[in-house]
């Protein structure tokens, strides 16, 4: 690998410092896809993605791949391999950084040639369909412990397609780790299980640092109105943790949201529509500010098409909604938020010139230009 390719420089633009720690190509991978990034403890940066060995397509050959920032996100070391399911496929990085300084990386597998299509159909065996593991870090992603498989806590027998995240999982205030995931029900009548209707969202928690595992709340309707898919959480200042969700059905928009007082557990009411946040069908991400108390939301803005970068912002707890900082018109598609420092925010989101899935770009973004 070149050192173009290992250590790539920041530019500095009216937009802010930016950094492309993976590029289509590159690496020994045909494509990057699905980004998620935390900080640790001692202010490193782990930008963790999918790394497509063959192709874009979201089956084969997968790894989970990592690279690591000691600046801020102005540079990034080498490529790392964090979870390998042999010739098949580890997705979906749902990592969290708790408050020992472990990382936790929990994630899903299934066998290489099993497509969502076929799992939400039911072609596919419980053996070769989605499995959730989850493995660990106590040296910042350096080294990462045997994974170790968790399906039997979080997945319910009837439940076809899974999926963790995407994008960071958090530690509540309390210690409770919260992972927020989706899955697909088994159909009815003449339906075949890949009406969008059949999503559903639940969420992971472990209440001893990801020892044990167990699902919390479980928001199921088959209405094709609002049907959960890929879900991003934070922890308010109040201590409710707000759930953001990619609807896939004809509600008001193609967001919702949900809120939990109880740690996840349960909601206070079902998810409903968010209208207030425009963007087309696609994942974004959540991010709650301390100091000052502002949560975040980022995702693409152009209400039909994945483009338009943008990070949107809340002093409300995610009942209204302003715009906060556009990135640029360019495609762009999934993203994942982080605190880097109390002067920056980092966004790591999928972009091109092109198309949305050329790069995965990480950008510097200025507190106050959010606040």
């Amino acid at each position: 690998m070149t050192t173009s390719e290992t250590n790539q420089t920041s530019e500095t633009g009216e937009t802010g410092e930016v950094s492309v720690p993976f590029r289509a190509g590159q690496g020994g991978y045909a494509s990057f896809r699905i980004p998620a990034v935390v900080a640790t403890g001692t202010g490193q940066l782990l930008a963790f993605c999918e790394g497509r060995v063959g192709s874009r397509d979201d089956f084969g050959n997968i790894d989970i791949v990592l690279k690591r920032s000691t600046d801020g996100g102005l540079t990034w070391g080498p490529l790392q391999v964090a979870a390998k399911n042999g010739d098949a496929l580890a997705g979906n990085p749902a990592p969290v950084v708790l408050d020992t300084g472990r990382v936790l990386l929990v994630h899903v597998r299934n066998a290489a040639l099993a497509t969502e299509d076929a799992i939400r159909r039911g072609k596919v065996s419980a053996t070769d369909g989605r499995r959730v593991w989850v493995q660990h870090s106590d040296d910042e992603g350096l080294t990462w412990s045997n994974p170790k498989e968790i399906t039997g806590q979080v997945k319910k027998a009837a439940w076809r397609w899974y999926a963790t995240t995407p994008g960071h999982a958090l530690q509540l205030s309390t210690g409770r780790v919260v992972v927020p995931a989706n899955h697909s029900l088994p159909p009815a009548g003449q339906d075949n299980g890949t009406e969008g209707k059949y999503n559903g969202g639940h969420c992971l928690l472990s209440d001893d640092r990801g020892e044990n595992w167990r699902i919390g709340y479980v928001d199921d309707n088959t209405d094709g109105y609002i049907n959960v898919n890929e879900t991003t959480a934070a922890e308010l200042a109040d201590g409710r943790v707000y759930f953001n969700t990619r609807n896939d059905s004809p509600a008001p928009g193609t967001r919702a949201d949900a809120y939990s007082r109880d740690g996840g557990q349960t909601l206070l009411k079902p998810f409903r529509p968010q209208a207030g946040l425009t963007a087309p069908v696609v994942e974004a991400s959540v991010l709650q500010l301390r100091d000052p108390d502002v949560l975040l939301f980022s995702g693409p803005a152009d209400p039909g098409f994945r483009a338009l970068m943008t990070i949107r912002a809340s002093t409300d707890g995610g009942t209204t909604w302003r715009p906060a900082h556009t990135v640029d018109g360019l495609p762009a598609a999934y993203s994942d938020l982080v605190r880097v420092d109390d002067d920056t925010v980092g966004l790591l989101y999928e972009t091109g010139d092109f198309g949305a899935y050329e790069t995965i770009t990480f950008r510097r973004v200025p507190v106050t230009d959010l606040t």
